[in-house]
Order: structure tokens, then C-alpha cells, then sequence
């Protein structure tokens, strides 16, 4: 029988003394979730240099019947990445080569571990761009976002993760590797593999590396906040925005996180309003006068705020960068990443408050997120632990009453894998439970997350 010693023996034999710790307080540290209310517990840290490394550790874990959590920037907002068998953690965060882009073929090969922050530079640097962008794009590694198929700022012009990957190379938990590189834009010969484990969520394999397809640099841009008195007619003309045909973003963003912003960071926004909402185009004519055009006869309750050039347009987006910021002014906030049908989000924004309202009196409730998707991220501030067990089950009731789903681009983790059921059907949860058995077949990897 393998004993922690001999396991934590043999993971340095493969990764090197320095790339292993089962230092307590390195521990504690990885072992605690990006909003700082969820803990669990690990036995080790192992940092692996390169995909045959990967393999071997997780051979060794299977032998060992020790069970694996991988981690990669550590941004998850469902305690994704948070042991709770005193796992192995397996991070990503060495697995760092970005490879030569491909103009021709606009794409671009990098690790696991790259951040998206550096497959933006890599893109710019060769005159093409990265479709998807986050918040945390300093932080969010690209093995985690596609492992979570997220989704950001520019999924309503560019589609989320899923859209952006060609290939890949993934380590199958019995450590063999599966590379899926095509050279041809079509590829009909069997199984989309690659799109299998782009969403699992590390459940079924650990991916290492990416092929990431990259998009052409539009030559003009104009950005714009608009301000409403409702939500309803906020939701209106964003149903109508997002069929412009160069729409670039779309972003709610709640007039109560505005105020928060103007309070606590001197950051004024750019119209006084209830809700405001971002929206950008952008294409290889000046799209302001189509912008103009598309603003005619919506109901905002003010004139927009408009900028053409770049220093304008990023001050325009400074509120919504601000809403990390914004939301942890009052401790870890509680987070619930949703998707709704869009004649449902005004109604749902009024019952959430209320529900907010009566479980956390004190609470303050934000809404913002991708509207043109109706992927929302509501966060609910000044909630306690004793209330957020008392908000969290009636909340996901009231996301699926609205025709909601539970999960939207952050992935299920094992905060909300008691609620799958609310979005998939049993024989959806069935097949799932299958295709895990079948690749993972002792459930040692990642087994906190997605199924119960």
C-alpha cells in the first residue's frame, strides 16, 4: 500500500523537489477559493513542467488512490479549484510555452498555464487579436477558461471558448495523452473530442495545452454608455443592439454598483442613470454613424456618452472593469453566474432584491453582466455566511422559476453541483455520469466538482 510519504516521494522523482511542497501554509493558501468563502484541504502541491510530467503524476496518483484536484489561475468563483479529500493539487501553472502565431492561419499554440493576459500581447504583437477577454485576464489562465468554457466582455461578436479553440493535448486520467491538432478548418472523421472536454471541468482529463484561434483586428471602433430608468427598457434595446451586424459588446451594468464606484473609487459614470448599458461596435468602416442610427428611438433617459478615440473608450469602460473592485467593497460577495431568457431579466432583477432583501436585510444586491447573452452576474454584498446558506437554494429556485440555468460561463464547480439537476435533465446527468466513468473510472479527478 502507497503511503502519503511514498506518494509525496515519488511526485518529486517526477517534478523535481522544488516543484513539490506539503508546506501547511502554501497549502492553505491553494486550498481557498478566488472569493475567500470556500476552504477545503490538501495533502500536497505539484507543479508539473510539461505534459509528459502531467501524465506521470497522474499515474502515480491513480496507483496511489489519491485523488487530484487540478488548478490553473485559481479565478474560479464556484470553488472549482478547492480540495476536499486532502487531494493532490495539480497546477497548471508552469505549463507556460506560447508558440509562434500563425498569420495565415490565425492561430496561435500555448500552454495550459499561459495567461490571458499574455495570449492578448501575443495576438497585438502580431496584428490580430483574442476573441475572448475577462476581468481577471491578468489572473485567468487559458487551461482553466477552457476547461470552463468562459465566456467575458466579447462573446457576443466572438462566441465563448469553445468558439475560439481548435485543438488541444489533454492528459486522460489513466495518464495517456490525446492530441488534437487539425491543420484543415473541416474535420467530420468521428467524435468532437476537442469539444468534449472543453466545459468538463477538469472531470474528465487535464488539459495542457491550446490551440487558440485568433481573429482580425478591427480598424475603427466607437464605445458608448446609455443610460435607463427601467431595466425593461435597458433589455429592449440590447435585444435590438445585439443584432447590429458589428457589435462588438454589450454590458449591463447596475446604476447602484455606478453609485458604489463614484463613492468608494472617485469614479463617476459616464450618465447618471438606474441601469446603464456599454455598447460597442466596431468594423473596418467608422460604425459611429451606424451606432447613431441603431440609438434612434430607444428610450434612454439622458444623452449617451460616446467616445471615438481610444482614451475615450477606455474611460468609458472603466465602470465596467470596476465591477470586480465594486463588489468586494464589503467582504467576499455572494455570487451566483447565471443565464436567463431575456424577457425574463427585469423580472427576475426585482425578485432576486426582494429575496435578497428579506433573507440579508442589509445586503445590497448588483446585477451586470453580458446582456446580449442575458449571462448575468449577480452578487450580493453585505450577505454573512449564515445567510448565504439561507439565500442560496431559494435563489437557484428562483433562477430556474424564471426559465433560467444555474451555471452560465463559470461552470458548476462544487458550489452548485447540488443543483444540476435544476438545468439538466436526469438522462442529461446519466450520459454525463457515463462518459466520466468510462474515461475516469475511480472518480479521483477533480471528484468535488459537478456531480454529487
Amino acid at each position: 500500500m502507497t503511503t502519503p510519504t511514498d506518494l509525496t516521494a515519488a511526485l518529486s522523482i517526477i517534478v523535481g523537489a522544488t516543484h513539490l511542497s506539503t508546506e501547511p501554509d502554501v497549502l492553505a493558501v491553494r486550498s481557498v477559493d478566488w472569493t475567500g468563502r470556500y476552504r477545503g484541504a490538501a495533502a500536497a502541491l505539484v507543479r508539473p513542467g510539461s505534459t509528459e510530467e502531467v501524465a506521470a503524476v497522474l499515474r502515480t496518483c491513480r496507483d496511489a488512490g489519491a485523488y487530484v484536484t487540478v488548478q490553473g489561475g485559481r479565478t474560479s468563483l464556484v470553488a472549482g479549484t478547492v480540495p476536499e479529500h486532502g487531494d493532490v493539487l495539480l497546477s497548471t501553472e508552469r505549463l507556460t510555452e506560447i508558440g509562434d502565431v500563425d498569420t495565415v492561419e490565425r492561430q496561435v499554440r500555448v500552454g495550459a498555464g499561459v495567461t490571458l493576459a499574455q495570449v492578448h500581447s501575443a495576438a497585438s504583437a502580431a496584428g490580430l487579436l483574442f476573441g475572448v477577454d475577462l476581468a481577471a485576464r491578468d489572473s485567468a489562465t487559458i487551461g482553466g477558461m477552457a476547461a470552463t468554457n468562459a465566456g467575458g466582455l466579447r462573446t457576443v461578436r466572438y462566441g465563448s471558448m469553445r468558439e475560439q479553440i481548435v485543438g488541444l493535448d489533454v492528459v486522460l486520467p489513466d495518464g495517456s495523452v490525446l492530441r488534437r491538432h487539425p491543420r484543415v478548418a473541416m474535420d467530420n472523421t468521428g467524435y468532437d473530442l476537442t469539444s468534449l472536454f472543453v466545459g468538463s471541468e477538469g472531470t474528465l482529463g487535464v488539459i495542457t495545452g491550446v490551440d487558440l484561434r485568433l481573429h482580425p483586428v478591427p480598424r475603427h471602433r466607437v464605445t458608448a454608455v446609455c443610460g435607463f430608468d427601467g431595466l425593461a427598457a435597458l433589455v429592449r434595446a440590447g435585444r435590438m443592439l445585439r443584432e447590429v451586424e458589428t457589435i462588438a459588446a454589450l454590458e449591463l451594468v447596475d446604476g447602484r454598483a455606478a453609485a458604489l464606484a463614484a463613492e468608494h473609487l472617485d469614479l463617476a459614470a459616464p450618465v447618471p442613470a438606474d441601469w446603464l448599458l456599454l455598447v460597442e461596435l466596431a468594423g473596418d468602416i467608422d460604425p459611429t454613424d451606424r451606432l447613431a442610427a441603431a440609438l434612434d428611438g430607444v428610450s434612454l433617459c439622458g444623452p449617451p456618452a460616446v467616445g471615438v478615440d481610444s482614451v475615450a473608450q477606455q474611460r468609458l469602460w472603466q465602470l465596467r472593469e470596476a465591477m470586480a473592485e465594486v463588489v468586494g467593497m464589503f467582504g467576499p460577495p455572494v455570487k451566483f453566474d447565471i443565464s436567463l431568457p431575456l424577457s425574463a431579466v427585469a423580472s427576475f432583477a426585482s425578485d432576486a432584491a426582494a429575496l435578497s432583501e428579506k433573507t440579508a436585510p442589509q445586503s445590497i444586491p448588483l446585477l451586470f453582466g453580458h446582456i446580449g447573452e442575458g449571462n448575468l452576474h449577480l452578487n450580493v454584498l453585505r450577505c454573512d455566511a449564515e445567510q448565504e446558506a439561507a439565500l442560496y437554494g431559494p435563489m437557484m429556485e428562483l433562477i430556474a422559476a424564471h426559465g433560467g440555468n444555474v451555471s452560465s460561463e463559470h461552470g458548476v464547480g462544487s458550489r452548485k453541483r447540488a443543483y444540476l439537476g435544476m438545468a439538466r435533465e436526469s438522462g442529461d446527468i446519466a450520459a454525463m455520469r457515463t462518459v466520466k466513468a468510462a474515461l475516469d473510472p475511480t472518480g479521483y479527478l477533480n471528484p468535488a466538482v459537478l456531480f454529487d
